[in-house]
């Protein structure tokens, strides 16, 4: 790991536990485990190196949401994928994955920072729902719906188990596997031959 990319993941575990306000440059070079000066070298100011942290951890979230609708089946099975791939990458990044919930229009946008930037940052993961819904509706698995506020309700829902599963003491071993059963059941067709049920126990 090269040192810029031990400032980001230092940096997106501090901001992800501490928050924006939270955080300083001198912290993160800590656990990094490099000069300060290296901190501001390469990511400027604590503002840049907030969006920094988040895009680096959006960008990559957004390339496997990508990849995993562009193997489903269906318009519906698209959206049961982003899920799966979503909730898969939260698990993996549990450390850093909080960052996204500091940084993020869909949640809570930290004072001091640039909405702006962040949200047209984060649009792209609402465009991948979106499309999908929109297949879905054209080839029959999804029922006619609004795809525009379907894809922000969807999504919703995702950030809302998120930080259930990530930042709350309650029992949720099952939040994830009952959020995607909720939405799939919600969207789709009686005369859908997918079983989502089957879906979430194979």
């Amino acid at each position: 790991m090269t040192k810029k990319d031990a400032i980001l993941l230092a940096a997106q575990e501090a901001f992800g536990e501490l928050g924006y306000s939270g955080t300083t440059m001198k912290d993160v070079s800590m656990r990094a485990n490099v000069s300060f000066g290296l901190v501001s070298h390469y990511f400027g100011n604590k503002h840049d190196l907030f969006l920094a942290a988040g895009f680096d951890m959006v960008d990559r979230l957004i390339t496997i949401l990508r990849q995993a609708t562009a193997g489903g089946e269906n318009g519906l099975d698209a959206i049961h994928k982003y899920m799966d791939a979503y909730f898969d990458f939260t698990i993996e990044h549990r450390k850093t994955f909080p960052v996204l919930l500091r940084c993020s229009p869909f949640s809570h946008i930290e004072p001091g920072v640039d909405a702006s930037k962040v949200a047209v940052k984060f649009q792209d993961m609402i465009d991948a729902l979106r499309e999908a819904v929109a297949r879905g509706i054209e080839d029959g698995t999804i029922r006619e719906v609004l795809m525009e506020e379907t894809a922000l309700i969807i999504y919703g829902n995702i950030i809302g188990a998120v930080r259930t599963k990530l930042l709350t003491p309650y029992d949720t071993d099952r939040i994830y596997a009952e959020t995607l059963s909720h939405v799939i059941r919600s969207l789709e067709c009686s005369s859908s031959t997918l079983d989502a049920a089957d879906r979430l126990e194979g």
